[in-house]
């Protein structure tokens, strides 16, 4: 393996032949993108953060993609049942957080674009807050569970199910050592966005997506270390076939001393379904106890629905 050293002199070799190949009238133009990669770098905290806030943008811009971060070709429907089943359809939002984090969010309200009120009687100032729901992790949720949840995974498979946008698999690429990142998505539109992504920024070697059925990969889970679910299932299928699926992962995860991470947890995504499941016998849930005094509480509320388990 090459010496950090020899790796740096690479690389400065690599950006003064780049600085030659740029044209004389696009210097200014150059020397300011590169100026502000430097000055993001320096705010953000390390290059890795850049590079997860680059491909954020690079997604938000995805041709094909709407707003709400919801193919045209999935299909979402309304939970009738747990935590959303009082709440009327209009009134719940979805905006993905690794696309858009408060300070967006704030931008897109204050254009005009999103709106975090809705009105109870037409005309009048009588409203209330609107229900925002995200199907991606933050990348503020993503720092955390592999930095201070997750051990070292260097050899470790880590398989995301419902990959969605990706978010979970540029994460364990820029935050983990984990050898192989697999991400089950049933979606081809979805898998299209991913594919990109991964060979955009050359990911290719590490990260693989599986355009698929999730109950059809059952090898895939049993080779799993590390399996993640973020709000994967109550918005994306029905009741009948929720129950389904968890028998079926239940049966397929089954590495002893394997994790599971979930958002929520494992009991809230499933206390509303009429399962024959003895959770104890799959799974114990990991104490997650961590300092989170630095964070806004925006923040320390989506890492507390972070949650751990270990295979039994």
């Amino acid at each position: 393996m090459e010496s950090e050293a020899a790796v740096l002199n690479d690389l400065k070799a690599e950006f003064i032949s780049l600085t030659h190949r740029v044209p004389k009238n696009c210097i200014s133009e150059f020397t300011k993108v590169v100026k502000e990669w430097l000055e993001n770098v320096d705010a953000i905290g390390n290059n890795n953060d850049v590079f997860l806030k680059a491909i954020s943008e690079d997604i938000r811009n995805y041709e094909g993609l709407p707003a709400d971060a919801v193919m045209d070709t999935e299909k979402v429907s309304h939970p009738d049942i747990g935590q959303f089943s009082g709440k009327d359809p209009s009134t719940v939002v979805h905006v993905d957080k690794f696309l858009y984090d408060d300070d967006a969010v704030d931008q897109l309200c204050e254009d005009g674009r999103l709106s975090r009120n809705y009105c109870l009687d037409c005309q009048s100032h009588r409203t209330e807050p609107l229900t925002f729901i995200s199907h991606s992790a933050s990348i503020v949720q993503l720092k955390y569970i592999f930095n201070d949840v997750l051990p070292d995974l260097t050899g470790k498979v880590l398989v995301d199910i419902g990959s969605r946008l990706g978010p979970i698999l540029y994460g364990g690429y820029y935050y983990s050592n984990s050898t192989k990142i697999v991400g089950i998505e049933v979606n081809g539109d979805l898998c299209r966005l991913q594919n990109y992504v991964i060979e955009k920024y050359q990911m290719a070697e590490r990260v693989k997506i599986v355009c698929a059925n999730v109950m059809d990969q059952e090898e895939t889970l049993s080779e799993a270390d590390v399996v993640v679910m973020h709000n994967v299932f109550k918005f994306f299928a029905s009741k009948e076939q929720q129950v389904k699926i968890w028998e079926f992962l239940s049966k397929s995860i089954r590495k002893k001393g394997g994790m599971v991470v979930t958002i929520p947890s494992i009991e809230e995504m499933t206390d509303y379904l009429k399962m024959d499941i003895d959770m104890s016998s799959w799974v114990d849930e990991v104490p997650l106890v961590h300092d989170h005094t630095y964070l806004d509480p925006d923040d320390i509320d989506d890492l507390a629905r972070v949650h751990l388990y270990r295979v039994v």
